[in-house]
């Protein structure tokens, strides 16, 4: 069985003390079934200690919480599960990978595997078990998991981040459908606000909506932290004319978005604060769960809009698996990251998930998740369309170090907020990422 902190039952911030749920008899039957053939041996005695981020989706949650009890019950190695908010989660994998010592494995987010690599199991042959069965890996997913010709993190899912809107809301503002293109959808901020249904977007320290929709912004207007050669290039004119345009549309934001985190801006858009934002399916998985039925209606999901680059430029959210090298347990582990990813399992987690967690293997596309609700037919493809955050350069300590101290998010909300001038921000932007990239 899994073993649940009394501590944390009690403060109700790990998985199972929201609501347990554990395997029925079909789920272990396969369980037991796939444990005779399962590719890694746990050793002798095995447990394991799982860290995750809170969950956003219940359902996702109780569908996690019955894998990771039918793996337990066919194998006989108890996993410890506990869960942190991102900006908790994030320090303590970082402090795990440095004394060495820690969860055996953190699901976690983007790829901060990159910045203590050598803190990582080895996964390689995890990665070509999966890889090999189903498809091989979407080459974003694959980018995020290799390091140095070896994957260091297991790309478990994506987490779409794209525009969530009121379509009432949206055509009372005049658009019959929601904007494609950046001048429209400034005019569209605009148009909301003197209405009353301003939108809003993360200006805080926010891992995972803050840095989409400011990648997105930069990337849109032609600007990027680095070149091909991992030159720093972010103070750029085409920076510059990004910083300029949100410095408009951020007039029309809804009061207090600047210190906004995760978690924020879904309270203002089910509270009816804001009309639109950006997020993953959770604001409208909450609204179907939570009875609030005239917003589960009313609100629709949309690619962001295309900026003077002229093609989709969208940074989403990836939650990894990371498997520690001190753990005492690596086959356990293995087999464990493993087991959730075999199709049985990995159908199950993303019916479960609602569309807010998507696939990294191709032999996923047709999961029926994405046609049963045409509202989640947005989200299927965006390990596809997905740029990594180090774009146009590589992946490295320097790229995820600049990323984690939300280089781009800062320059933004400095723009955003007048504190600074696009100039400014892009100026200042440039020096705090060279101190990264300097060799």
């Amino acid at each position: 069985m899994i073993r649940i902190k009394r501590r944390r039952l009690l403060q109700g911030t790990a998985v199972l003390g929201a609501s347990a749920a554990f395997a029925g008899p079909a789920l272990l039957e396969r369980a037991r079934a796939w444990a005779q053939e399962m590719p890694f041996e746990p050793e002798e005695g095995a447990s394991l200690r799982m860290l995750r981020w809170s969950r956003f989706v219940e359902s996702e949650a109780q569908a996690f919480n019955e894998l990771l009890d039918a793996f337990t019950q066919a194998t006989g190695v108890s996993v410890q599960l506990d869960s942190e908010f991102f900006e908790d989660l994030r320090p303590k994998a970082a402090v795990a990978a440095n004394v060495g010592d820690g969860p055996d494995i953190i699901w976690g987010i983007h790829a901060d595997a990159h910045l203590y690599p050598d803190a990582m199991l080895d996964l390689t042959d995890v990665a070509e078990h999966l890889g090999g069965k189903y498809g091989g890996w979407y080459e974003s997913a694959e980018y995020y998991g290799v390091r140095d010709g070896k994957w260091i993190t297991l790309p478990f899912v994506f987490s779409g981040n794209l525009i969530n809107y009121r379509q009432s809301m949206v055509q009372a503002a005049g658009f019959d459908q929601f904007p494609d293109n950046t001048d429209d959808f400034l005019k569209l901020a605009q148009k909301l606000k003197e209405n009353g249904t301003p939108m809003g977007f993360a200006l805080g320290n926010a891992s995972g909506d803050g840095n989409a929709w400011t990648h997105w912004l930069i990337w849109s207007h032609g600007g990027q932290v680095v070149d091909e050669s991992n030159n720093v290039v972010i103070n750029s004119p085409e920076t510059v004319e990004a910083l300029k345009y949100v410095t408009e549309l951020a007039k029309h934001f809804v009061a207090g978005a600047g210190s906004w985190l995760d978690g924020n801006n879904n309270k203002a858009f089910l509270g009816g604060d804001i009309s639109v934002t950006n997020n993953g399916i959770s604001i409208y998985a909450a609204a179907q769960a939570e009875g609030m039925d005239e917003i589960a209606e009313d609100t629709h999901h949309a690619a962001y809009p295309v900026g003077p680059v002229g093609e989709r430029t969208e940074l989403h959210v990836l939650f990894p698996f990371m498997l520690y090298n001190y753990t005492p347990y690596p086959n356990a582990a293995k087999a464990l990251v493993t087991w959730l990813m075999e199709k049985e399992q990995y159908d199950k987690f993303l019916g479960a998930s609602v569309g807010y967690l998507s696939h990294t293997l191709p032999a996923y596309d047709d999961h029926p998740v994405w046609t049963e609700d045409p509202k989640r037919t947005p989200f299927k493809d965006v390990a596809m369309v997905n740029r990594p955050f180090s774009y146009a350069g590589d992946l490295g300590n320097a790229a995820s170090s600049v990323f984690a101290d939300f280089v781009v998010v800062n320059m933004v909300a400095e723009a955003a907020s007048g504190t600074k001038t696009a100039e400014q921000a892009a100026e200042d932007a440039q020096a705090r990422a060279e101190r990264y990239y300097r060799v």
